[in-house]
């Protein structure tokens, strides 16, 4: 490690590792400085609860990984990522009912809905998303006139009204609305507010038609690894199990990017920035947060619709009424007895994930910011209501709450794992208004977290786009 460099990144989530990179591909000197004893953030992967049973602690399925504009471009399959392709993207199953299916054709999931609906799905989602890429262009950019109007002017059409109000009005199929729902709350917002909600999940949808819902092989860790090894092999410098509380000990640096907090960027810049723009970081906004259980399983989940078992993710909520109550609820601080539960079984497409035969699975539910408690019983109580019998075949669990998570990776400020709310106030200003979102008045000074545009996600496009004005300075 030297005593100076071009540039200097903080934290080493797939956004610090996509500066990182962008940068040395520049031919700038970088040291990547991580806190944590493994790189990653929100991508690693280790043994929860028992030998040979490999768990991702955050994230699991990466559409926008693979659809990542910077990341496409990186060739990381040298590195040793490889994308595996569950059979069907997501199922949303019922009490009684056939499961909802998002498959990867739009014509496949249309044809699965009553006519009418089906034939909105398709109005709707086939012509948007032909041309995804060219979507993705403006969305994953920072706010600024599209290169793309039309495509982003039809997007924006169908995003801006609230889940709630287009499912009803477009979508005459209580199966459809539910899965639209499930998706919508991805967003961690309630169903009633306009555009984020919609924005995300539609974006979702159209990610899983036109690149899939993928999981990296031998867990999202490879991500992170592949990252790493692409820097390494541009010259750049890491160090981890460093956590830097103040500018001043690290390296001389032409720019230094922090992958974190708005917050920890206030504390650790101290006064090299203004007081009342460290004040507006403080201020930013995190919402609710999740409580999640790792499984490790003695055979696969026993659904009683078989068709869950194709599927790589799979959302248990019951009914568009029954998710928007969760989404609320999680939103007014309140517990919700039922959870909208997102769950992930990876090792029935990747057979690295766990001991032969055996097998992982990941649940959790959207709670209160901050909350302990134990959601264990909820979250079982939603799995065994479509897959009877799921209890016997678990051997052993580990569980994490708000505070968990935030010790774990302090840039989930209350278990929120998204980077900040983001309603169509905060979507549009991360962090703060400026014009420039991931500079700050210190001009040797970025943040490229997913606090910042485009938000919240493994796509590695807020350091992508950080790095990019982080050039100009160096």
């Amino acid at each position: 490690m030297s005593d100076h460099y071009d540039a200097v990144v903080i934290g080493s989530g797939p956004n610090g590792l996509a500066a990182a990179v962008r940068l040395a591909e520049a031919g700038a000197r970088v040291l990547i400085v991580e806190g944590h004893s493994e790189i990653g953030g929100g991508t690693r992967t280790t043994e929860l609860t028992l030998p040979g049973f490999r768990h991702d602690v955050c994230s699991a399925i990466h559409p926008m990984g693979l659809a990542s504009p910077y990341l496409q471009t990186l060739n990381l399959a040298e590195h040793g990522l490889e994308w595996i392709h569950p059979s069907t993207p997501l199922a949303h199953p019922f009490d009684e009912a056939p499961a909802a299916l998002l498959h990867r054709s739009v014509e496949a999931t249309a044809a699965s809905f009553s006519a009418g609906a089906g034939r909105n799905y398709r109005r709707i989602f086939g012509p948007l998303s032909t041309r995804f890429g060219e979507l993705l262009d403006d969305l994953m950019a920072p706010p600024q006139i599209p290169s793309h109007p039309l495509v982003a002017m039809a997007f924006g059409l169908v995003a801006m009204p609230s889940t709630l109000a287009s499912a009803r009005a477009w979508f005459p199929d209580e199966r459809l609305r539910a899965l639209i729902a499930g998706n919508a709350a991805h967003s961690v917002l309630p169903l009633d507010r306009f555009l984020a909600p919609n924005a995300v999940g539609f974006m979702l949808m159209l990610a899983a038609h036109a690149v899939g819902w993928p999981l990296a092989r031998g867990g999202s860790q490879s991500i992170a690894e592949a990252l790493a090894a692409k820097f390494q092999s541009l010259g750049g410098d890491l160090q981890t199990g460093w956590k830097i509380t103040s500018l001043k000990e690290l390296p001389q640096a032409k720019a230094y990017l922090f992958d974190t907090r708005p917050a920890a960027l206030a504390d650790i810049a101290g006064e090299r920035l203004p007081a009342r723009y460290r004040e507006r970081l403080r201020r930013f906004r995190h919402g609710p947060g999740v409580f999640k259980i790792d499984y490790a399983l003695n055979e696969p989940i026993p659904w009683k619709d078989a068709s869950c078992a194709g599927a790589g993710t799979v959302h248990l909520g019951g009914t568009l009424d029954e998710i928007a109550v969760s989404e609320r609820e999680a939103w007014e601080g309140i517990h919700c007895e039922r959870p909208f539960v997102l769950l992930s079984q990876p090792s029935l497409f990747d057979h690295t994930r766990a001991p032969a035969g055996k097998h992982t699975a990941w649940a959790y539910c959207h709670v209160p910011s901050g909350s302990t408690r134990n959601m264990t019983g909820a979250i079982e109580h939603q799995i065994e209501r479509f897959a009877p019998g799921f209890k016997d075949t678990v051997l052993a669990r580990h569980t994490m709450n708000c505070a968990d998570y935030e010790a774990y990776n302090p840039n989930f400020v209350g278990g929120d794992i998204v980077g900040g709310v983001t309603d169509w106030r905060q979507l549009l200003t991360r962090p703060v208004v400026r014009l420039r979102p991931h500079t700050t008045p210190a001009r040797d000074i970025f943040l490229c977290s997913a606090s910042t545009p485009p938000g919240g996600g493994v796509h590695g496009m807020c350091g992508y786009w950080a790095a990019e004005a982080a050039l100009t300075r160096i």
